[in-house]
């Protein structure tokens, strides 16, 4: 499996876990987006990367 990885090991590429600090700067930082926008994505859609880049409008 493909992962990003940090200093404690892995993160998932596939799959967002909001408690994961690493991962949500990573995915702000990719798709140019705040906490609150990511948030409320994750919230809307679920945790699947490509369908919370789909309701972002950006790619994956």
């Amino acid at each position: 499996m493909a992962g990003l990885k940090d200093k404690r090991g892995f993160i998932d590429k596939d799959r967002l876990d909001l408690t994961e600090r690493k991962a949500m700067e990573y995915w702000q930082k990719r798709w140019g987006v705040t906490k609150d926008q990511l948030t409320a994505a994750h919230r809307k859609v679920g945790r699947n990367t490509k369908d919370i880049a789909a309701e972002l409008g950006k790619k994956r």
